[in-house]
């Protein structure tokens, strides 16, 4: 317990401190964030803002584990590598993305098979992985099954398969963070709910781990103590963040932070066995995400007209003339709602066996 507070405390402290000194060489050096000419019209004075803010909490959450590790003298395990693995590899993926779009001074970055490229690259390196490592018990990070807070016995797929749904649940995850990081500490603040709740749920699963306490409620995860440590390092870092990427932010997280936190995400679902679950845990992402898809489908199905006035849906609530800062804390309250009733689940699951 005592190295989950430690990282945890770590990376907040190194994200409240450096995110300053980040946003003070980012403004000096005129990495400031561009703005879509189509997006309402409010966003415009955020124009210059310095971005790729990300680059501060993966660099926090990967020191805070490794003091963590140092602190109780430990070794790191697989599962929370390759967790870290896909953060930070789509973080890069991301920063390539933020650099070319203030390198060349527009609102697009990478051309979408590139970035499409460099993620798939990323997540089936992962993946490929994440099925290798097996430890005393032949226990791997990854399981061959579909999980929702288990593995479900009856859908076991051929190792190729689970790539490819490792695959799609990144692609899913990443995007969808993405997507929503549209206003000021929204996808910062829903991330930190989430990393929140992964943090509890590793503990749980360590303290009834099949290793220590076998038994028909035990989990099968391979290293969940070490799992709750990267969780609570992102949990921290997001935190420290939070302070100033707030309304109004004085830095943005850019793709640098988007696409490598809905990787983090999607890695905890995977080693957690909570594959499914995480579309509840991360109820605000499948519906910021469900919100383009029907935005897209409608239109072309209408030939011309839109369901929302403006996709992903909080620039919808924008459009209606609500302020910023009152879409943001109603979509955490709707993110907190899903957390709670994912670790409600989570946890009726096991106390009715």
């Amino acid at each position: 317990m005592i190295s989950i507070l430690f990282g945890g405390a770590v990376s907040m402290v190194l994200t409240l401190l450096g995110t300053r000194w980040a946003i003070t060489l980012l403004a000096k050096r005129g990495y400031g964030q561009e703005i879509r000419d189509d997006g309402p019209t409010s966003h415009k004075t955020k124009r210059g803002t310095p971005t790729m803010g990300g680059t501060v909490f993966i660099l926090a959450t990967i020191i805070g584990y490794i003091a963590a590790k140092l602190f109780t003298m430990t070794p790191p395990s697989a599962s929370a590598v390759l967790v870290l693995f896909l953060f930070a590899g789509m973080g890069a993926v991301g920063f390539l993305d933020d650099f070319i779009k203030i390198f060349r001074q527009r609102s697009l970055g990478l051309r979408s098979k590139a970035k499409l490229a460099g993620q798939t690259m990323i997540a089936v390196v992962f993946a490929v992985l994440a099925l290798q490592f097996p430890d005393d018990r032949g226990q791997r990070p990854a399981s061959p099954f579909i999980s929702f807070i288990r593995d479900i016995g009856w859908l076991e797929l051929p190792a190729i398969l689970v790539i490819i749904w490792i695959l799609l649940l990144i692609a899913g995850m990443s995007n969808g963070v993405n997507l929503a990081d549209g206003l000021d500490g929204l996808a910062t603040g829903a991330s930190m709910m989430v990393f929140g709740a992964y943090t509890l749920i590793c503990i749980w699963q360590f303290n009834q781990s099949c290793t220590t306490n076998p038994g028909t409620r035990c989990y099968e995860v391979r290293d969940p103590h070490d799992l709750a440590v990267v969780a609570a390092s992102l949990t921290g870092a997001l935190f420290g963040f939070l302070w100033w990427n707030a309304s109004p932010a004085k830095i943005f997280m850019g793709d640098t932070g988007s696409l490598s936190l809905g990787g983090a995400l999607s890695g905890m679902a995977v080693m957690t066995r909570t594959e499914l679950l995480v579309l509840l845990l991360g109820g605000l992402f499948v519906i910021v995400t469900a919100s383009v898809i029907l935005q897209v489908g409608y239109f072309k199905l209408t030939h011309g007209k839109r369901l929302f006035r403006m996709a992903p849906l909080h620039h919808h609530f924008e459009m209606l003339g609500w302020e910023q800062v009152n879409v943001v804390i109603r979509f955490w309250i709707i993110q907190g709602l899903c957390v709670v009733i994912g670790l409600g689940i989570f946890y009726a699951e096991w106390v009715t066996g």
